[in-house]
């Protein structure tokens, strides 16, 4: 028998041990699909390729799994149960039909639940105009659907406006201990005072398919511009929330569910975006994670750093805007000791000349960084993963950049502190949710395909199978041989024309801010054009 001392020498060595190269293991093409499915979504402004998210999610008991894709004709959401062990395909596949996004996914012992977004049915009284999709929560227990939940549109909050998503941009969790649904998105509102202005909002689903209006937790109009969400399941509503708005601050928002509360970053921002500080586009998922079996939390983002703060006017109270410190994006996380309660100091909201001092930073490179997740092993260890750009181009303020991809990054990290150095990976990145299986592995799906980030991506090849990644504690990794049967995708090459500076013609209107709504509803609101997109910002140089 090992001495006492030694067995902890052993098992600490073991736990802070960094990855290897082994500690990644990789499933190639072996997730078979009904329909073929496009793995590009391009950015918001720039139209810099994003991956097309592909939920994932694993039931409770381990023993089934689910991922759910976009089909590659833009309509319609595929469920496809997947073994937990070979990620194999497990019988036939259920269509959601009308879907539009692949948004959130919650896998139980008997089914799942998809949140998705779809036009209200033809002749429903005070639908959005152009049948621009609203949220809503469908749930299915043994291959049949159990109930159809609306989250937005006539009869849901009618008293503070109608609510439409044309972009979900969101994330959907489910408490077992509460027996409750969170959902939290990206709206615009297409009634009352805040027409034609873009927020978010959080809504919680019973077991029987109800809303519950929960006073503390429920909101109707949350974040402006929000272009990042992090939302993660909690005991009891609230859920642990983050928000990236486009007025100065990333803001741990669970008491608040509010642009306000604890601020975890200042960020350069301009209206209508803050960086893709969470992924931006079809992003906002594994971006924060409950530590297992713990309260406490773990957060990753983007960020180009934040100096010489100075006031917002516009919005008063002490808000603060931020100089951008990089033109890159470097990776940060923060962590959170309840679903309320950050670890360390919050952001300064101080006219200061660092206004970034507090922030945890895992890179303080030059290379461009993006794409950032976060998944739990333990109560104490997770794998932070992002991707790179070693020789950036960043035209835009606070969008992303572009340039050749250097590789997919994975970091461990215990209790807050980097574990040695982040191995990488050209071969494989991260496009679905990153789940913790029963075994321990942290696990998720990926595209097998030439990944490129050097501008924006016309007409990408569709897929017809997905691949799967796992990350393993103890270095015990392996990689399954691609089938020979799906060969890699590639994807189109980017268009010259617009990869070039942004045209003339682009709109000069920069978007209205959400807040601004609620600050004046006399205020004039922009007209939404007619791709359910607000304005573009007029900024389109870095400082």
């Amino acid at each position: 028998m090992l001495p006492s001392t030694l067995f902890l020498s052993c098992l600490v060595g073991a736990v802070t041990a960094a990855f290897s190269d082994s500690s990644l293991e990789k499933h190639a093409n072996v997730l078979k699909l009904s329909a073929s499915f496009n793995p590009v979504k391009e950015s918001y402004w720039t139209g810099y390729p994003h991956h097309r998210r592909t939920p994932f999610a694993v039931s409770p008991d381990g023993k089934s799994a689910y991922l759910a894709y976009l089909d590659a004709s833009g309509t319609n959401v595929h469920i496809q149960q997947v073994d937990p062990s070979t990620f194999a395909s497990v019988g036939t596949a259920t269509t959601v039909t009308g879907g539009k996004e692949a948004a959130g996914l919650v896998a139980h012992n008997d089914g799942f639940a998809l949140l998705t977004n779809e036009a209200l049915p033809a002749g429903t009284a005070n639908a959005p105009t152009d049948n621009m999709p609203v949220p809503v929560l469908y749930r299915y227990t043994s291959g049949k659907q159990t109930f159809k939940t609306f989250l937005g549109g006539p009869g849901v909050h009618e008293s503070a406006g109608l609510h439409a998503s044309p972009d979900v941009n969101g994330d959907l969790a489910y408490s077992e201990a509460a027996g409750i649904y969170g959902a939290y998105f990206v709206v615009t509102a297409y009634s009352g005072a805040a027409a034609g202005h873009f927020g978010d909002a959080i809504q919680y689903v019973g077991n029987d398919g109800k809303i519950q209006q929960i006073a503390g937790a429920s909101s109707t109009w949350g974040c402006s511009h929000n272009t990042g969400i992090a939302f993660e399941a909690a005991d009891s509503a609230p859920f642990a929330s983050i928000c990236s708005e486009d007025q100065g601050a990333i803001w741990l928002n669970t008491a608040t569910q509010s642009m306000n509360g604890v601020k975890i970053s200042n960020e350069n921002v301009t209206n209508g975006g803050s960086g893709e500080p969470m992924g931006g586009m079809g992003g906002s998922y594994s971006g924060l994670a409950r530590f297992q079996e713990s309260d406490s939390y773990i957060f990753t983002w983007v960020s180009r750093g934040a100096k010489d703060l100075y006031p917002n006017e516009w919005l008063g109270g002490g808000s603060t805007r931020a100089i951008n410190r990089t033109n890159n994006r470097n990776v940060a996380i923060a962590q959170m000791s309840d679903k309320k309660t950050l670890v360390g100091e919050q952001a300064t909201s101080e006219l200061v000349a660092d206004g970034d001092s507090q922030v945890n930073w895992i890179t303080q490179g030059t290379a461009d960084c993006s794409n950032a997740h976060v998944a739990t092993f333990d109560k104490s260890n997770a794998l932070v993963t992002w991707e790179e750009i070693a020789n950036p181009t960043c035209d835009f303020i606070a969008m992303g950049c572009k340039g050749a991809f250097t590789g997919s990054y994975f970091q461990l990290v215990n209790d807050g502190k980097k574990v040695g150095e982040p191995i990488k990976a050209m071969d494989v990145t991260v496009a679905g949710d990153m789940v913790t299986m029963k075994d321990g592995r942290i696990c998720w799906p990926y595209i097998d395909m030439e990944w490129s980030l050097d501008g924006p991506i016309r007409n990408a090849a569709s897929v017809s199978s997905v691949s799967f990644a796992c990350m393993n504690l103890d270095g015990s990794g392996s990689t399954a041989p691609p089938a020979s049967s799906a060969p890699a995708a590639s994807s189109a090459a980017p268009s010259t024309s617009a990869a070039a500076a942004p045209a003339t013609s682009k709109p000069a209107q920069e978007p209205t801010s959400a807040v601004e709504a609620e600050a004046s509803a006399a205020l004039p609101v922009a007209s939404g054009p007619s791709s359910a997109v607000e304005a573009q910002p007029s900024t389109s140089v870095a400082p």
